[in-house]
């Protein structure tokens, strides 16, 4: 069933590099829309160069949102998220303007689109504290194994240094019985907007080649200095630490590998997350996809707008 026209949102999806950030201003500019980014680590205030996070004289004053939001100390969940971009989206329907999602966190996006209701909106501290002791005593590979043995899916997304995230999937899977993967397949499908998503996709060695290009222009433009910073005030194991582009370098400072290692690891981890990327958007939304390349990316945007005239005409110049 379609939602009311003034439910209307537009989402732009796709692998990081492959040009979503542009493409949101390109559309909000035409359609009269507000940008609200869809990516779970660029919340994060100074964060910016690994985050690849959109700079203000590239905004061409189109209002940016959940951007810059929380501090690198603090931890930030996927419904916290959630209810900060819901309430964005209503402001700015409200306002009588077009919501545009720009990212590439596939949960997060989910959870937007879908209202998933999260069992960590009532953490357990008692059972955190648990755990916290249970590591004191045996280490964190001792409680990292057991969420191998019951979640082995998301224990092979989490770093075992992540001792966080370690304690909320076992928390998950001790409460409900149920491994992550299986508490996401139960929440409602039932869309709560009238959503357009299309997304974007360039052949994957060209892609590669984009991102290894993005990591070195970063190298350049101080990423090693941005992670040092966080690094030396204490933040090694805080929620925003544990991003691609960040932990990659925390061996680097603690002398296990030298810098090159530290650089060719972020490429990899991050071709590694453009594939897994491309699978969750494939695997679950209804995504219109465009081919980009840079050399067509004018053209493939005017195609993209040319496409959407006649679904947002009413919001177009309100």
């Amino acid at each position: 069933m379609s939602a009311k026209k003034n439910n209307q949102i537009l989402v732009i999806v796709g692998p990081t590099a492959v040009g979503k950030t542009a493409l949101g201003i390109t559309l909000a500019k035409q359609y009269n829309g507000e940008v609200i980014s869809g990516d779970s680590m660029q919340i994060y205030q100074g964060m910016d160069i690994g985050t690849a996070k959109v700079a203000d004289d590239e905004k061409e004053n189109i209002p940016h949102h959940m951007i810059d939001i929380v501090e690198p100390s603090e931890s930030f969940s996927v419904a916290n998220f959630q209810a900060q971009v819901q309430e964005h989206i209503d402001a700015i329907q409200q306002r009588g303007k077009l919501p545009i999602i720009v990212g590439g966190t596939g949960l997060y996006i989910n959870a937007i689109l879908y209202d998933y209701q999260f069992s960590d909106q009532k953490r357990d501290l008692t059972y955190q504290e648990k755990i916290e002791k249970e590591i004191e005593v045996k280490g964190i590979e001792a409680v990292y194994q057991r969420l191998q043995t019951v979640d082995p899916a998301q224990a092979e997304t989490i770093h075992p240094n992540n001792v966080r995230r370690v304690i909320r999937a076992l928390e998950v899977y001790d409460r409900t019985g149920q491994t992550m993967k299986e508490l996401q397949k139960s929440q409602s499908k039932t869309p709560i907007y009238d959503a357009v998503i299309i997304g974007l996709e360039m052949e994957r060695s060209l892609l590669y080649q984009r991102i290894d290009q993005r990591v070195d222009l970063m190298i350049k433009k101080g990423l090693i200095d941005e992670v040092k910073y966080f690094y030396d005030n204490g933040l090694k194991d805080a929620q925003s630490m544990q991003a691609i582009g960040y932990k990659e370098f925390v061996p680097y400072f603690e002398g296990e590998y030298d810098l090159a290692r530290a650089v060719e690891l972020l490429k990899r981890n991050s071709r590694r997350y453009a594939k897994r990327q491309y699978t969750w958007f494939r695997n679950q939304l209804n995504v219109k996809w465009y081919a980009i390349t840079p050399e067509k990316k004018n053209h493939v945007f005017q195609k993209i707008s040319a496409n959407l005239a006649g679904i947002f005409e009413d919001i177009e110049n309100y």
